[in-house]
C-alpha cells in the first residue's frame, strides 16, 4: 500500500481495483476493517464469527465490486455487511442442540433461543428495511440529502459541497425528506 492509496477516496479505490490494482482493496479492507468488525459483533455476538465475518465479506467484495455500479461505498459496505449477518442469523433459526438436562438423565432436543426470543438485531433490521425502502422512494434530492446526513454522517457543508446544492436547498431537503419519511412509514405501517 503506498500513501498515494491511503489519500484517495473510496471510489476512487474503488475505481482503481475495478482497473486492476489489487491494493486498492487493500486500502479500503484496512479503511473498514475495524467498523465491519462492530457491526458484525452487534448481529452475531460472537468475536471469532466476527472475524470470520469480515474476512468473508471482503472475499465476497472481490467479485462483488465489479457487479454493483456503487454511488456512495460506506452505506453500501454497511447494507452488504449488515444483509451478510442476517443470513448468518437466519441459517441459525433452523439448527437444533441436544442438551443435557438437570438430572442428567437424558438429552432432549431444544431449539435454539432466537426462536423463541427474537434478537434485538432481527427487530432493528425490519425497522432498518422499511426505512431503505421508504428512502427509495423519495424524491431525489431528498434521497441523496438524507443519505449523506444521516446515513453518511456528513455535515451540512459537506453536503453542500458533495451536491452542490446551497445550504437552503439541503436543510430543505433534509426537512422535506425526514416529513415524507414520517409518512410513507406511517402509511405503510396502516396496510
Amino acid at each position: 500500500m503506498t500513501n498515494a492509496h491511503s489519500s484517495l477516496t473510496d471510489l476512487e479505490l474503488v475505481a482503481l481495483y475495478k482497473q486492476g490494482d489489487k491494493n486498492a482493496l487493500g486500502v479500503l479492507f484496512k479503511r473498514y476493517t475495524h467498523q465491519l468488525f462492530g457491526v458484525c459483533l452487534k448481529y452475531l455476538k460472537d468475536t471469532d464469527e466476527s472475524k470470520d465475518a469480515v474476512m468473508s465479506i471482503f472475499e465476497k467484495l472481490q467479485s462483488d465490486l465489479f457487479k454493483h455500479e456503487i454511488t456512495f461505498f460506506k452505506s453500501w459496505l454497511y447494507a452488504v455487511t449488515r444483509n451478510h449477518c442476517l443470513m448468518i442469523l437466519r441459517s441459525r433459526k433452523g439448527i437444533f442442540h441436544q442438551s443435557v438436562d438437570e438430572e442428567g438423565s437424558g438429552l432432549e432436543v431444544m431449539e435454539m433461543h432466537s426462536l423463541w426470543h427474537p434478537d434485538d438485531a432481527l427487530e432493528k433490521e425490519t425497522t432498518y428495511r422499511k426505512l431503505e425502502e421508504a428512502i427509495k422512494k423519495l424524491k431525489e434530492e431528498q434521497r441523496i440529502c438524507i443519505d449523506l446526513f444521516y446515513l453518511q454522517e456528513k455535515s451540512y457543508k459537506e453536503v453542500c459541497d458533495i451536491t452542490g446544492f446551497t445550504m437552503l436547498n439541503v436543510k430543505s431537503h433534509i426537512q422535506n425528506g425526514k416529513r415524507n419519511l414520517k409518512i410513507i412509514l406511517e402509511r405503510g405501517h396502516g396496510q
